[in-house]
């Protein structure tokens, strides 16, 4: 029975696509976590491949978080990523992996990439300034794969999921993107009977997000079957304001205070959606509503709030 093994296996999208694979069947699923292997460290991933002898692997494992993480850490956020995405490449050509797959965020296109983003401009500039530090390094995975596979014919794809939200993720206030982090704050203001909410920016970002569970699904089709080249955006294409999914979450919870938008803060980019024409012309899509996924992830945060299964 081949191997499949899964690095950063216990994170948020980890977690998601671990249960896909899981339910593959005819592979034997080998689910790793930071507390199994530092890879960071040499030593450590050639471990892991001596011990778990891979024939194909999924790269999950990444030091991810929120915009204010990102301000504050950029060198840990670049040297991590960095680290890891160039010592398990490197090992998985080195302990013949049939092939490596591997996820990058959107943020790794450049700041000034015109929506919907195709994955033809990912060089066509330098990313937004507040993540560089981790989209940067993320972005090095394409080179990677190009190099190995120009020199040494090595099997690797990239796929570039949007943003993902879902259940399993990570609701900290400082670390976590826009959907947990409107979760947790409208739901711990209902508890707490707060009259109004103050968000920053003006609300009028246009995003395209993309639930989980979808992105999972495909994974298994990305690391066994797919034949094309790298990149490929996984996402929706679809817009919404950041003011409108502040509304749907608020309806969802149940909170009736009011909203207010503190344009003292700066937007950021003020649209950014994926182009799928790629992901289409190969007969998949990521077809969860905006409003259905975002119940699923309410539904599973509400019954795990007090649980401790939560990262708050």
């Amino acid at each position: 029975m081949e191997k499949i093994v899964i690095t950063g296996a216990t994170g948020f999208l980890g977690t998601h696509i671990t249960k896909e694979f899981r339910n593959l069947g005819g592979y034997k699923i080998i689910p790793l976590s930071s507390k199994d292997y530092n890879l960071l460290k040499e030593s450590e991933v050639i471990k892991m491949f001596e011990e778990t002898g891979p024939d194909y692997l999924v790269h999950l494992a990444a030091k991810s978080g929120g915009i204010l993480s990102n301000r504050k850490f950029p060198a840990d956020y670049y040297f991590e990523n960095i680290m890891l995405i160039t010592l398990v490449f490197h090992y998985a050509y080195k302990y013949k992996v049939k092939r490596l797959l591997i996820p990058i965020g959107g943020c790794s296109y450049p700041a000034t990439a015109p929506s919907p983003i195709k994955e033809e401009s990912m060089w066509d500039g330098f990313p937004q300034i507040e993540s560089a530090g981790y989209s940067v390094a993320k972005k090095m995975a394409l080179v990677q794969s190009w190099a190995y596979k120009q020199q040494f014919g090595f099997d690797s794809v990239v796929v570039i999921p949007g943003n993902v939200y879902g259940e399993y993720d990570n609701f900290s206030l400082t670390e976590s993107h826009v959907i947990p982090a409107m979760i947790r704050k409208f739901y711990e203001a209902k508890l707490n009977n707060l009259e109004e909410l103050t968000f920053w920016g003006s609300g009028k970002p246009v995003r395209d997000f993309v639930y989980a569970g979808d992105v999972a699904k495909l994974f298994p089709y990305f690391l066994l079957e797919y034949k094309g080249d790298s990149p490929i955006n996984i996402s929706t294409e679809k817009s919404t304001s950041i003011k409108e999914l502040a509304e749907h979450i608020a309806r969802i919870i149940g909170y009736e205070g009011k909203i207010r938008w503190d344009t003292t803060y700066p937007d950021g980019q003020m649209v950014k959606i994926f182009s799928c024409e790629k992901l289409k012309r190969l007969g998949k899509s990521c077809d969860t509503p905006l409003t259905k996924g975002l119940e699923r992830t309410i539904k599973w945060f509400t019954e795990n709030y007090n649980k401790g299964t939560v990262r708050l």
